[in-house]
Order: C-alpha cells, then sequence, then structure tokens
C-alpha cells in the first residue's frame, strides 16, 4: 500500500530521541481530507444510489423494487421505537436495524488506459462485501475504519454502465454496546488518476523544527508507478496559507520502476508561521504536483496545521509552548435525528455548541471518526483523541457491561470476533487516512478493556473480594501495589494477554506515526501499571479513576497520566485544576447518545451529555460553562424544594440535605427546571450556576440579597425563594463586568416561534438547516411547561430529514414532521435539495396562528 523505507528512519530517530525523556514533546504538522484527487473526473459520488432491505440475506440478481436515496444513509434511524426489543434494545437505543441492506450504483467512467480507479469508503457498518461488475472486491468487517479497492481491471471496456454493489449483514443488529447505526453512514469517492501517482493516503507531513520564527515543514510523499516501465518524473510542492497565498515551495526528481511504489522526502522552511492552536486554528495547504515532460499527471492536496505538542509528567499538557488544560467531552458518533448518517452541518452546530461552553477536545469513543468530523475539529480548533477500538481480543456484554459471559448470542457477536485477523489492517487504515489531522493529538488503542481479561479485575481487590465494602467511584485499591503485582503473576492467564496484546497495538501505531503519544482509557488503572498494559502507553488515561490521580503520580512518577473519562461535575474539575500534573478531562458525555441504555423503556438514550440529541443545553453544560470560560456566564435553575438537592434549615438559610454529595455526583444532573412556574408560596430552590464573584437575586425588583461565589463549596449560588408569580432575575459581577439573567413566569403558551440557525444554504444535497420551535407567550417569553404538538410543512427545494425534541424518554418517530414539544420546544431539520430557491418552513399548532421562516437555497 505504502513505501516504508523513509518512514523507518523517521520513526528510530525519534524513537531514539524519546527513550531519555520523562516529559513526552511531539511535534506535528498534519492535513485534513488528503483524498483531494477524488474531484479529478467525477461528481459527487453519494447521489443516486439504489438501497434495498430485507431481513433475510437474498441473491441481488432477484431484487426488484430498488428505493433510490443518497449517501450518507442510515436505514435503522427510520424506524419507529420498539419496546418489544427490551433487553436487545439497551445497545440499539430501541431501534431495530436487524437484516441485510444492498447498496447499487451505476455509474460510467473516464478512465483510459493510462489511468486507475480506486472506489474509497470512509464508513461502513458493518460487515460489508463490495462487487463490481459481478466481481467481489473483498470483505471488511470493521463499521467504522476506512478501507478502498482498486477496481480498475473490472471496470467495462467502454467505461459504460459500471455497477457497484455493497451488501450490509446487520444481522448481528446488537454488536456494540451503543447505537451504530446501519448502512454505508459515510461518505464514497471515486477517484480516477493517472498511473503514476500519489496514492490514496499517500502523503504524510511533520515538522521537525518549530518556533515562532519558522517551521521546517517535512513531507513524506509516496509514489506509485502502475506502469511496466520505469518513469522519471518531477515532483513539486507549493505551501499555500489560509488567504490562498503560495508562501513557500520545494521540488525532486525521482525514478520509479515499473510496477512499484517510491517516495520521496521533501522539506521546506515556511517564516512566520501561523500555528494552528484551539483559539486560531490556522491551516495552510500542500499542493504537491507530480510531471512528466512538462505535462503534469497528477495533483494531491494536502492540508495541514502547525503546532507543537508536550504532555509533562509533573506540569501536564503544552500547546504551542502554552501550558493548558484539555476541556473535553466524550462524543459517541450518531446525532439523534439522522443516526449515524450525520451532514457536516449538524456537527458543526453541536461542536459550536460546546466551543461556547468552554470545550477545547473531543474524544471521539469508541471509534474512530469520519474525515469530515475531523475536517471540522481542524477548522474550528478541537483537539482530538482518536480511538481505535473498544474491543479487543475477548468480547464485551453489549447489554450490560461485565455480563461478558451472557454475551455469546449471535445478535452480540462484535469486533472481537474479528479482532486476531482484522486489527493490523484497521489500525494502519485509521493512522494512515488520519495522521494529518492537526486535530489529532492523542491515538488511543483501546477503551475500558481491562474487564474482559478477569485476573486484572480480581487483582485489584475491588471484586469478589468478601473483605471490602467500598464504593469502586470513590476508594483506592483494596490490594496494594504488592499485592496486585503478586495476583498478576499468580493468578491463571486466559489465551491472551493483556499486556501483550497492548504493545502489539502501540508497536503498529509507532511504525506509522512517533508524533503522537499513545494512550488507552483505563478503567482499572491500579492493574494496568502493573499487568504490561501501561507500559505499552505514553499517557496512561484514567476512567471515572479521579481518586486516584495522587495514588498514580506517587506509585509510577515517570508516567503521564490523566482523566479520559470522567463525570461532568464540578468534582471532577475541580480535582484537575488542583493538580498541576493532570493536563484534562474528557467528560461523559458532550451529547447524549441512543444506546446504552440503563432506565427502563421508554428511556431512550444515555442521559449523560452536556447537550440532548436535539443540542438544547443542561445544567452540566452551564455548570461548566462557568468552569471553562472567562466570560462571565449566569444560569437559573429551580425546583420544588422537596425535590431538590437543598433544604431549609432552622435558620431559615437554604443548606445542601447532603453536605457531601455534590463531591460524589455521578453522571446525570440534578433533577432542576429552566422555568418560573410553581404554586403561590410554595418554596423553591434557586440555583444558579455562574462563575461571577457575586450574584444579587431579585423577585421582581426587589432584592433577595447578594451572595459570594466563594461561600458555596460546591459552585452554586442558592436561594430559597417563596413563589410568586412573575421576575426572578440574577445581577452578577466578574472582574468588574456586570451580567443580567432572568426567567418569567409563564402560564400558558399563545404562540409559535421558530429560530433557523442559518438564513441561507447552497443546493448541495449536504448543507441543513437547524429550526427550533419554542412556545412563547403574548410578549415572547419562553413558555416551558405548556407542550402541544407542532406539524411542520416544508415548501420549496428542501428535504425533511426530522424532528427531536430532546428528552430522553421521547419515543416520537424522527422521521416525521409531526412532534411534540418538550419544556415548549422542539427541532426541526431539514437539507438542501439539488435545487435552488425559495424555502418556507410552516409551522401548526392547534388554536396557534400558522407562523413561518424563510430559507434562501443558493446555486
Amino acid at each position: 500500500m505504502k513505501s516504508t523505507k523513509h518512514f523507518s528512519i523517521l520513526n528510530k530517530n525519534f524513537i531514539s530521541f524519546f527513550s531519555g525523556l520523562l516529559t513526552f514533546s511531539f511535534i506535528l504538522i498534519s492535513c485534513g481530507n488528503n483524498n483531494s484527487a477524488k474531484a479529478q473526473n467525477h461528481d459527487d459520488f453519494n447521489l443516486d444510489w439504489d438501497f434495498y432491505f430485507s431481513k433475510d440475506s437474498v441473491a441481488v440478481a432477484t431484487i426488484k423494487d430498488w428505493s433510490t436515496i443518497n449517501l450518507p444513509h442510515d436505514w435503522a434511524v427510520t424506524s419507529e421505537f420498539d419496546s418489544t426489543l427490551v433487553k436487545d434494545a439497551f445497545a440499539t437505543g430501541y431501534l431495530n436495524a436487524e437484516g441485510y441492506g444492498y447498496y447499487k450504483k451505476t455509474f460510467d467512467t473516464k478512465s483510459n488506459e493510462n489511468e486507475i480507479t480506486y472506489v474509497h469508503f470512509d464508513g461502513v457498518y458493518n460487515n460489508s462485501e463490495v462487487w463490481i461488475n459481478g466481481k467481489k472486491q473483498g470483505f471488511h468487517p470493521y463499521g467504522y475504519s476506512p478501507f478502498y479497492f482498486d477496481i480498475t481491471a473490472y471496470l467495462n471496456k467502454d467505461g459504460k454502465n459500471n455497477e457497484l454493489i455493497v451488501k450490509v449483514d446487520h444481522s448481528r443488529y446488537a454488536d456494540s454496546r451503543w447505537y451504530t447505526g446501519a448502512g454505508i453512514y459515510r461518505k464514497v469517492d471515486l477517484i480516477t488518476l493517472n498511473k503514476l501517482h500519489i496514492p490514496v493516503w499517500g502523503t504524510f507531513i511533520t515538522t521537525p523544527n518549530v518556533s515562532e520564527e519558522k517551521a521546517t515543514v517535512q513531507l513524506n510523499i509516496d509514489i506509485k508507478n502502475d506502469f511496466a516501465s520505469e518513469e522519471t518524473i518531477a515532483v513539486a510542492t507549493k505551501l499555500v496559507d489560509g488567504n490562498g497565498i503560495e508562501i513557500a515551495n520545494a521540488s525532486s526528481e525521482i525514478s520509479v520502476s515499473g510496477n512499484s511504489s517510491d517516495g520521496i522526502i521533501q522539506k521546506i522552511e515556511v517564516t512566520d508561521p501561523k500555528l494552528w492552536g484551539v483559539e486560531n486554528p490556522n491551516l495552510y495547504k500542500a499542493v504537491t504536483t507530480i510531471s512528466k515532460g512538462g505535462d503534469v499527471l497528477n495533483t494531491y492536496e494536502t492540508p495541514f496545521g502547525i503546532r507543537t505538542i508536550k504532555f509533562d509528567v509533573n506540569t501536564g499538557f503544552y500547546l504551542n509552548g502554552e501550558n493548558m488544560k484539555i476541556k473535553g467531552v466524550c462524543l459517541h458518533h450518531d446525532a439523534g435525528i439522522v443516526g449515524a448518517a450525520v451532514p457536516k452541518g449538524v456537527w458543526k452546530r453541536r461542536l459550536q455548541i460546546l466551543k461556547d461552553g468552554g470545550c477545547n477536545a473531543i474524544r471521539v469513543s469508541h471509534n474512530p471518526a469520519s474525515s469530515e468530523f475531523l475536517d471540522l475539529c481542524d477548522e474550528m480548533g478541537f483537539l482530538v483523541q482518536d480511538e481505535f477500538f473498544d474491543e479487543w481480543d475477548n468480547p464485551k456484554d453489549k447489554r450490560f457491561n461485565q455480563n461478558e459471559s451472557k454475551s455469546t448470542d449471535y445478535i452480540t457477536r462484535g469486533y472481537g470476533e474479528h479482532f486476531q485477523e482484522w486489527a493490523k489492517r484497521d489500525l494502519t487504515n485509521v493512522i494512515l487516512s488520519h495522521r494529518n489531522h492537526p486535530s489529532i493529538f492523542q491515538w488511543s488503542i483501546g477503551n475500558e478493556i481491562e474487564w474482559t481479561y478477569p485476573r486484572n479485575a480480581e487483582a485489584t481487590g475491588f471484586f469478589n473480594n468478601m473483605n471490602w465494602n467500598g464504593n469502586y467511584f470513590w476508594s483506592k485499591p483494596p490490594n496494594t501495589v504488592e499485592q496486585i503485582k503478586h495476583k498478576l503473576e499468580t493468578l491463571p492467564r486466559g489465551t491472551y494477554d493483556i499486556g501483550e496484546t497492548a504493545q502489539k497495538l502501540a508497536k503498529w501505531t509507532r511504525e506509522l506515526d512517533t508524533t503522537r503519544p499513545i494512550v488507552a482509557n483505563c478503567i482499572l488503572p491500579s492493574a494496568s501499571h502493573l499487568s504490561g498494559y501501561a507500559d505499552a502507553l505514553d499517557i496512561v488515561g484514567y476512567s471515572y479513576r479521579r481518586v486516584l490521580y495522587d495514588y498514580g503520580h506517587e506509585n509510577y512518577p515517570d508516567k503521564v497520566i490523566m482523566g479520559t473519562e470522567n463525570l461532568a461535575q464540578y468534582h471532577e474539575w475541580k480535582s484537575i485544576m488542583e493538580r498541576p500534573h493532570i493536563s484534562g478531562t474528557f467528560l461523559w458525555t458532550g451529547i447524549d447518545y441512543m444506546g446504552e441504555i440503563r432506565d427502563p423503556w421508554p428511556v431512550r438514550v444515555q442521559p449523560s451529555g452536556l447537550l440532548t440529541t436535539a443540542g438544547f443545553k443542561k445544567g452540566s453544560y452551564h455548570m461548566m460553562k462557568t468552569l471553562w470560560n472567562d466570560q462571565p456566564h449566569i444560569h437559573i435553575a429551580t425546583q420544588n424544594i422537596e425535590k431538590s438537592l437543598n433544604k431549609i434549615d432552622d435558620k431559615g438559610n437554604i443548606v445542601a440535605k447532603n453536605p457531601e454529595k455534590w463531591k460524589h455526583a455521578l453522571w446525570e444532573w440534578q433533577d432542576v427546571n429552566e422555568h418560573w412556574n410553581y404554586n403561590e408560596g410554595e418554596m423553591i430552590s434557586v440555583e444558579l450556576y455562574s462563575n461571577c464573584e457575586e450574584v444579587e437575586l431579585f423577585l421582581d425588583n426587589k432584592s433577595l440579597g447578594k451572595k459570594k461565589l466563594t461561600d458555596f463549596e460546591d459552585h452554586i449560588y442558592k436561594w430559597g425563594v417563596p413563589f410568586a408569580d412573575g421576575e426572578l432575575k440574577a445581577v452578577g459581577v466578574k472582574d468588574g463586568e456586570e451580567i443580567t439573567q432572568k426567567v418569567v413566569t409563564v402560564r400558558a403558551s399563545k404562540a409559535l416561534k421558530l429560530t433557523p440557525d442559518v438564513t441561507e444554504i447552497v443546493a448541495n444535497y449536504n448543507d441543513v438547516v437547524h429550526i427550533v420551535a419554542q412556545l412563547t407567550d403574548e410578549k415572547g417569553n419562553p413558555s416551558m411547561t405548556d407542550d402541544k404538538e407542532i406539524t411542520f410543512e416544508i415548501k420549496g427545494p428542501a428535504k425533511l430529514l426530522g424532528v427531536d425534541n430532546g428528552w430522553k424518554k421521547s419515543v416520537q418517530k424522527f422521521h416525521t414532521n409531526v412532534n411534540t414539544t418538550h419544556n415548549g420546544r422542539t427541532l426541526l431539520l431539514i437539507q438542501a435539495t439539488g435545487e435552488s430557491g425559495d424555502i418556507e418552513v410552516v409551522a401548526h399548532v392547534d388554536g396557534m396562528d400558522d407562523v413561518s421562516v424563510s430559507i434562501k437555497s443558493k446555486p
């Protein structure tokens, strides 16, 4: 697939350099989607596919009633939520994707005898088989790794009416612990090139030296020659800045033997480099051309960014030399309404909301991200931990963690059964296709793997230990370091060893990229440090084990540790801010996701997100925003005092019912409301999430007192307020700046307001518009307790993608134009077609005037 002779020398030099350091410094310059050659000779290959779904496997020749769809496509998300799935739905989110999907694309090619054609898939879920003109190209089991085939030899000689078939076997529909979707849910590219070309994923850009004055840009470029004869070519690269201005260039000449691959290294100096960072994500582009006799044979564009990263065991993380905390969230790959087939604009809205809340990093859990998602992270300034696998040698239980012995039935058999044969290929494909993204700053080889190797769990002393009665989350290991080590040495080993597998995965990763640290999310770090697992890692990620931050640093002072899966609570961030050696965290999760259900029907999501599936903010979002942002922020939350976490003491003060409870708060935020609608005289707990030094609360302009943030150990302002209709207003001061937030009583909704996130889109089949429908009173104040059914009508060139009110218990179908609000609002999502023109969205609620909003679709 690629020439490695230059890379092996580079890797050896990097490994030698790092071996003498206790701090890890990784310097990288990277690209976005470097399959830019896909644009040559072909229109969008994702349009006008035929699709057929069957519960049983069928012969393609027997299929008659194909339907026409565009890619990306997820057939599962169009289903009704189905309560009869019972425990099988713990993974799927009550959406049944069981069956087989058949995709067919008929296309013409413009290739000739001097050209080669690839078909590239960014992600197909899963167990896919690919045929071209009746010839099977191969099988690909993993649903998250990209792959491609050289289909040149199988194309029709006249280039006409080629038929591409993809069969997706999702009969194992509960094969993961979360909602996966089903089908060709990421984009497909048809790539036609000269036979003398830079292959797919054929560039790797690093920066051996970076300073404020200059950066050395090193391009490792693969050259593939599919001609029979040796060819001598010129390879020229120009670097272009964000304004499209050429800033530097280099050229080389190379001879490549027939039917072989070779590679070259080009080094280019950039003066006054504009560094890529989370605040200023500056991007460049390397444009490389292959020429022969003055004729350009191939052009290959590689977007990239210049930046340095460093992890120090004592002082944490540095980006471009600046010490900073990683303010991260974990994200699954589904997006509510659209399932796994997520348009770029949907991710952009979601990521922007997280960015506004102070988030600067994403852990894509627990699988590699799509190229479009990574492009957005490059453009918007997010650090990314790209994770390879959730299963290794042994399977996980898909219905409920740690019941692996019960996860052997057909529908739950997942990637574990392919791992031995496919892990290296999948890991390789992911790294080659992703390693040029500046956003990626860590490779994660696995997530919470330890409990699938039983001796690791037993060695810690937490489990199967009648002498221990603590709480796993908050207790240190009952066994000492020496006892854990002894048990790992003496307990029976299984067929596979976690340390050996970790070393294997880390070795494969370092063979391809040494510019980023290798990490894993460890649920049992006290065992992982001693099992050989941590020895394979540059950074040991602690999963829900903040109580071990000091333990790890004291016992393993030469190992970088950080939080990689943690709770969206104040106590988590407090423990990080108090410890310079902890670089930061990834909270579980940034956004609610479908599947991994722990509550009975009709809960359809794992509700641990800062945002709902509709992208609506929760209390935890506002709490983290106050911790992650310097700008002043106030959010008002209310609740009946009996239902709240607070009480009124004998002196009339509001206090926590359990003063220690906040220190052990788990995934879901406490039950609070955003409204001011209660019964007259009812005692209400008013909570303010704010970073203001002091706040004064008013009810109808009557002061209820001024309080200071330092008075509240849990970082939450509190007032006990007897309810009365009116306006509740908070006035806060931070660094001399005053801000105001208010809620008002709204007894009944009188109108509906539609708010689109954009008013213009391009008629490209991709752009989307999010429209929030909010019930209001006659003055426009939001009504949050008077829910109504809304019917939407779309006029003009737009496609309905669906509706979602974001409520964890809403099992209303996504793909419909009717939805009942929750907390007075819901979300409508529409998408551009290929036609330009005026779009009008009309919303109807019984008893109210219809309202509409206009969108322009541009050519």
